[in-house]
């Protein structure tokens, strides 16, 4: 066996070396190397405890990758998914983008691929092409805006009414904004997270029946007939505001930001809609991980040049419609220094 003081002098053979480590040992070789590298790691909502503990950044994947971007950091450690890391690298070409898994895909981004989309665009000569932010680097080079969970109404009303709108790649939010906007001319891509899209009247019911006194706040990625009994629908970053604010809340997203509430006020009472709403692919990331992605440097993202212009020019058009990123308040600092940062993009 490694010993603690061993195992911080340098580079470990392997990572099943790196995973017999004591997590102590493992957070110190974190803190250490990223100094060393001047890095910093961003953990999404959805991570698991262990990880949230050691990121400089909690939040939404975009808010993580503009609050990256402002950074004077030469290394980006994205914990969360694949194109959340692209989306780091588009907003940060000149930094190192690592990330401590590349198994750690999106099925939803997944369902809708850039081949795939030109040929629907064919098909609908003329439309806009709206993207959510849980997309590829090159579903978001073909499309001409991206959008949120919380600003996609917002992007839907900048385009003419009268002009055909191809939404990609969630049928839910899709939905849900053709809804709240009125418009009869979103075509929308027929996929869905399947975290959110597996959750069901029957959980909510029974959520509701043991819980009758608490806020229901779900994600614009549930099926409607859950969106239709939610006292609010908000992005992820929406609700860690309303477990600020609420002190019993039942959330409709994945159980990683339910975890972290419950972390973070231990005297409120915080409900999953549904136990088994748990995204494998964000869970991939350990701290065992993510050490040995500081030593070794990897993986890597790297973008075509061509795709990262084309996929930022459609990120810069949606931050032109919402009004862009601003600085985190004094609230919010405050909030970052005790584990937990309400900014964020609001996508999944």
């Amino acid at each position: 066996m490694i010993s603690p003081a061993r195992a911080l002098e340098g580079v470990l053979p392997t990572l099943l070396d790196y995973s017999a480590l004591p997590a102590e040992t493992l957070r110190a070789r974190i803190r250490a190397r990223k100094q060393e590298l001047n890095a910093v790691i961003l953990g999404h909502n959805y991570q698991r405890v262990e990880i949230q503990e050691v990121s400089d950044y909690l939040g939404d994947s975009l808010g993580l990758s503009q609050e990256a971007a402002a950074t004077d950091a030469d290394v980006i450690v994205f914990c969360g998914v694949h194109f959340m890391a692209e989306t780091a690298k588009i907003l940060s070409p000149h930094k190192t983008v690592l990330m401590p898994d590349l198994r750690a895909g999106c099925p939803m981004a997944d369902f809708v691929t850039a081949p795939a989309l030109r040929r629907m665009k064919a098909e609908h000569p003329g439309a806009a092409v709206v993207a959510y932010v849980n997309s590829t680097a090159e579903v978001k080079a073909e499309s001409d805006i991206c959008c949120t969970s919380s600003n996609a109404v917002k992007v839907v009303e900048s385009i003419p009414r009268e002009r055909t709108i191809l939404f990609v790649p969630d049928r839910n939010l899709a939905r849900y904004v053709q809804e709240r906007t009125g418009r009869d001319n979103i075509v929308a891509w027929d996929g869905y997270c399947y975290v959110h899209d597996d959750m069901v009247l029957q959980e909510l019911e029974l959520a509701r029946k043991a819980h009758p006194n608490a806020l229901l706040v779900v994600h614009p990625e549930v099926r409607k007939e859950l969106l239709d009994r939610a006292d609010v629908v908000t992005s992820t970053s929406g609700m860690v505001a309303y477990a600020e604010k609420y002190d019993e809340v039942i959330f409709g997203t994945e159980r990683g930001l339910v975890d972290r509430m419950r972390q973070r006020f231990p005297n409120k009472t915080f409900v999953p809609l549904s136990g088994a709403a748990v995204c494998g692919n964000m869970k991939l990331n350990t701290l065992a991980k993510l050490a040995w992605c500081l030593d070794y440097r990897k993986h890597e993202v790297v973008l075509d040049e061509d795709v990262r212009v084309r996929a930022e020019r459609s990120l810069r058009a949606m931050l032109e419609v919402s009004g862009g990123w601003k600085a985190p308040s004094d609230e919010e600092k405050a909030l970052e220094l005790a584990g937990v940062r309400p900014s964020g993009c609001g996508c999944a």
